[in-house]
């Protein structure tokens, strides 16, 4: 069985700030609060391989992986996959973005499955990841709208 995340933000700046803001892997650190890391290993025009780490964990643990990312401007999404799939069976993402009043709304999709034996299972991990996107998001909304006061200060 999958487990499924959806949770979604709107974020007041245009859609060309948004979607190249929240593209640009190599600054995540910059854009998360849970990055220590992000190393853009291959990229084309089609495709991103990267290894994000993160900052420690309130159990102090660190995780480190390498995920690939197809963004798709035209479309108004971003698919991605984790290929060091870590505690999960497989780990697939999708980002959307649509104009609507008052910015950008940003929303994300997460399908998983945990490995038997982890100490989370399906349950656990969809609630420490829809806690986790909803803070994230919340944070990535806070920097892209100051950088963009910023701009028009």
């Amino acid at each position: 069985m999958t487990a499924h995340t959806d949770n979604a933000v709107v974020i007041a700046a245009d859609l060309d700030t948004v979607w190249t803001m929240t593209n640009d892997v190599a600054d995540w650190p910059n854009l998360f609060s849970e990055y220590s890391d992000a190393q853009v290993l291959e990229a084309d025009e089609r495709r991103l391989l990267f290894r994000l780490t993160t900052k420690p964990d309130p159990d102090g643990s660190v995780w480190s992986w390498v995920s690939e990312r197809f963004p798709d401007r035209e479309n108004l999404v971003a698919t991605a996959r984790r290929v060091e799939t870590g505690p999960f069976e497989y780990m697939n993402l999708r980002w959307d973005y649509r104009e609507v009043d008052g910015g950008v709304e940003m929303r994300w999709r997460q399908d998983f499955t945990m490995k038997p034996g982890f100490r989370f299972d399906d349950a656990h991990m969809t609630e420490r990841l829809n806690r986790t996107s909803r803070e994230q998001m919340a944070h990535i909304k806070g920097v892209v709208e100051a950088r963009v006061g910023a701009v028009s200060a």
